[in-house]
């Protein structure tokens, strides 16, 4: 982030000194810029947040191996200290000019009111299972983050969901039918969207749509994997079709940066594998229809924002080797021979890096002009 405003900076100065932009609004870009990598998520940044990662396992992991030996209301003091301590010291800190240093103590106190839940259920046998105290855990940190207004802690609170969701399903074993698919993470999962708004948290939305594409593809093998299958990439392309044609109107209501398309790339991408492979052991028309929709999905994909985007380029090209591979493995059977299939692929790999060279080639042109 640093080097790109540096590079904003420079272009902004340059811009002035050019005619191109007034002086007031050169000043409000150079705000806007400074203000953008206040916000910004350092290196230093994520050690801190791990380094209080870390701080806080040790102290709960202190407290549980002492938890005996300790008096009670001494065990409920000490894990009040903590959270009150992370949460109020990280405010205080984050108010003197260290915002990594006070996100990364609302991370403590975040993971030490887990912690909590569980320790004081036990000292009191308290009812319930594992499933319920991590939701209750989602809860108190989502209410921390929309108090302290902290993208850290909002991203905190998606992760915890998202533990939920699997420990449901895997612990549950809801996937060999014990127990009833957790529909209500479609519920925490619109109200932490509806957070992170308030809280200005990008990566939190980034990270709820790839957790809402995860839960589809969960429900999909529960359920029905050709209709929950196909329903995921055809809304994946609409909400790809939409941000494309209508960009702006898009980004105001979703907010990621311009990165929607990457987003549906991937819930398309998602929905048409498990389609194949549920049409993988006939290797019939299904298989060959869904393969060339997927194909077909890429190339338009990578036609109309792939100049945008550098990550939704190598998404494309990852889901476009996957697909070739998928391609032999289920097909291989019925080729002529390995060698046929390897020649073919070699002459489709020609002609594919031949295209994408010439396309991003004419993208990078206009680049060069005008430098």
């Amino acid at each position: 982030m640093a080097s790109y405003a540096s590079r904003v900076r420079s272009d902004i100065d340059r811009w002035a000194a050019g005619g191109l932009i007034d002086a007031p609004t050169a000043e409000a870009l150079r705000r806007d810029v400074e203000t953008t990598e206040r916000h910004a998520l350092s290196f230093g940044s994520i050690l801190a947040m791990m380094a209080a990662l870390l701080f806080g396992a040790a102290v709960l992991i202190f407290v549980a191996a002492n938890w005996e030996a300790i008096p009670r209301l001494g065990r409920v003091g000490a894990l009040f200290v903590l959270i009150l301590a992370g949460y109020v010291g990280g405010a205080v800190v984050k108010t003197r000019g260290h915002p990594a240093i006070g996100e990364a103590m609302w991370i403590v106190a975040a993971a030490a009111f887990g912690g909590s839940i569980a320790l004081v259920g036990q000292m009191y046998h308290l009812s319930g299972d594992e499933s319920s105290a991590v939701l209750t855990w989602c809860a108190g940190t989502a209410l921390a983050a929309a108090a302290l207004r902290s993208n850290p802690v909002t991203v905190a609170a998606v992760g915890i969901a998202d533990g939920w969701l699997l420990m449901t399903l895997l612990g549950g074993f809801r996937l060999f039918g014990k127990t009833d698919f957790p529909h209500l993470f479609v519920v925490v999962a619109v109200i932490l969207f509806a957070l992170s708004y308030w809280t200005r948290s990008r990566a939190a939305r980034h990270l709820i749509l790839l957790s809402l594409i995860l839960y589809a593809a969960l429900f999909a093998l529960d359920n029905n994997v050709v209709a929950v299958s196909l329903a995921l990439a055809v809304v994946s392309a609409a909400l790809f079709a939409a941000s494309v044609l209508a960009p702006a109107a898009v980004e105001r209501i979703v907010q990621l940066g311009g990165r929607m398309p990457l987003q549906a790339l991937i819930g398309f991408l998602t929905g048409m594998a498990m389609l194949q492979f549920a049409y993988a052991n006939e290797a019939g028309v299904g298989f060959v229809l869904t393969a060339a929709l997927t194909l077909a999905g890429i190339a338009a994909a990578i036609l109309y924002a792939g100049r945008e985007s550098r990550g939704l380029r190598w998404v494309a090209y990852l889901g476009f080797a996957f697909e070739l591979v998928f391609i032999y493995l289920v097909t291989m059977q019925t080729m002529l021979g390995t060698a046929g299939f390897f020649l073919a692929a070699a002459l489709i790999l020609a002609v594919l890096a031949f295209v994408i060279i010439r396309i991003e080639k004419r993208w990078a042109a206009p680049a060069v002009r005008e430098a």
